[in-house]
């Protein structure tokens, strides 16, 4: 058994990473601001012994200290997500990311501690060899596009881990997460999948920003949770950086028709140009694919989920939240068209 920290922990891919520590058998330790995080997602794990949940953030590196010596292993998963929220507090995302991982970072190699990073493929900027691999250049858009603030926040943290590997020997590991979805992520801070769910279950309007031929890849986030436990064990991962994704690739508007039909709804599918959907000027990636040869190398991964079980799995899910919830008021009738997946 382990004693091992998420930092974010009541994220979308925090809890499903805290559901699989403690079936194995290790005791988890939790700390998250709750900005993105709900505690919604880890609250049937609450009354557990060896579950324990501290509200905070990393910018608090008191509160973060104890909870980084007490630990074996560090997950660290608290960032700032999302196109939305990243352009709405580019502040907040800036210091989030680089401070936050800096108090992680620094704290762990004060105690040697081994430490997972999260990152993104939005590392990767705006380059357009694709499949991305671990060491291709990037390219990033100019600093008055507030939108590229996030790449080169995560690429700072990753530079960061790494500069803490070669010169203070700190056990870490970086994972680069491709678009990872499943039960439980919300379409609030632009999260695209969710976020078509619950138009086509609501009988709206599909929402494609763009012209819609934009293509992205959609791990499940079980996929996503075994490789990282994957890599934490393997010692030959250490100081090493590795994409976590599924190349299985689909347009934007290829994949609002499909969870139209998987969900069952009339809803349309309406273009809405970036511009509109975010701020004047906002660019974007053309595709983003993952090359995951290295990561298959090492600890055999291979995505287990396809695209149409994704998407069924977080129709399943969000029609069940829709029906039970008591945030969300729904009438008889309503629950018969989130059932059906249409308007009556």
């Amino acid at each position: 058994m382990s004693r091992v920290l998420v930092t974010g922990g009541a994220g979308f891919i925090g809890s499903h990473l805290c559901e699989a520590l403690l079936a194995r058998g290790d005791e988890v330790s939790v700390v998250d601001d709750l900005s993105t995080g709900r505690v919604e997602n880890i609250a049937h794990l609450q009354d557990r012994e060896d579950f324990h949940m501290t509200v905070g953030s990393v910018l608090d590196a008191a509160r973060l200290e104890p909870l980084v010596r007490k630990a074996d292993v560090i997950f660290h998963l608290a960032a700032v997500v999302g196109v939305q929220k990243i352009i709405n507090a580019p502040v907040e995302t800036i210091e989030t990311n680089v401070l936050g991982s800096h108090n992680v970072l620094s704290q762990a190699a004060r105690y040697g501690k081994l430490c997972l990073i999260a990152s993104t493929s939005e590392v990767y900027g705006k380059s357009n060899k694709v499949p991305f691999t671990e060491d291709d250049d990037v390219v990033y858009g100019p600093t008055i596009k507030s939108r590229w603030s996030y790449a080169c926040s995560k690429a700072i943290d990753e530079f960061l881990a790494l500069s803490y590997y070669r010169t203070q020997a700190l056990p870490v590991v970086i994972a680069r997460l491709f678009n990872t979805t499943g039960p439980r992520q919300t379409g609030y801070y632009g999260m695209v999948l969710p976020r078509f769910v619950d138009q086509a279950l609501k009988g709206l309007p599909i929402t494609v920003f763009g012209d819609g031929r934009q293509t992205r890849c959609f791990a499940d986030v079980a996929d996503v949770v075994r490789a990282l436990l994957a890599l934490m064990e393997h010692p030959d991962a250490i100081g090493q950086v590795f994409n976590i994704g599924n190349p299985e690739e689909v347009s934007m508007y290829e994949l609002a028709e499909l969870v139209k039909k998987l969900a069952h709804s009339k809803s349309g599918i309406r273009l809405i140009p970036y511009d509109e959907a975010y701020q004047p000027g906002f660019e974007d990636m053309e595709r983003r694919v993952p090359n995951i040869d290295k990561i298959s190398r090492l600890i055999g991964y291979a995505p287990r989920v396809r695209l149409r079980e994704i998407i069924s799995r977080v129709v399943a899910n969000r029609r069940e939240e829709l029906i039970t919830s008591t945030a969300i008021p729904v009438t008889a009738a309503q629950q018969r068209v989130v059932r059906a997946g249409v308007v009556e």
